[in-house]
């Protein structure tokens, strides 16, 4: 199992194309069990920097790269964690509903 990142969608300011703000998605799945988090990442770039990446030229791979940059290592690892933790929950669940009839 491993988690995958994904961004569904980002904003950006039409005057700089700057993206201002990034939503993510992390996920796993492990047979027909899975988990997921979802969250936004916000920034706030400046079309004369140095490095700086217009909008049509950004890749996944650099949003989600930046989303684990902007939310540090150990908040990546607790949402890893957290999915981590969906799964086994949904194999082995503490509570059960139902009837006994």
């Amino acid at each position: 199992m491993a988690v995958t990142w994904t961004i569904s969608t980002l904003e950006r300011n039409t005057s700089d194309d700057g993206v201002i703000v990034a939503h993510w998605r992390a996920s796993d799945v492990d047979g027909d069990h899975s988990g997921s988090s979802y969250g936004t990442c916000g920034f706030a770039p400046d079309a004369d920097a140095e490095g700086f990446i217009p909008y049509a030229d950004i890749t996944e791979a650099q949003a989600i790269g930046w989303c684990k940059d902007s939310m540090g290592e150990e908040a990546v690892t607790a949402v890893e964690d957290s999915i981590a933790a969906q799964i086994a929950d949904s194999k082995a669940p503490a509570l059960a509903i139902g009837t006994p009839w």
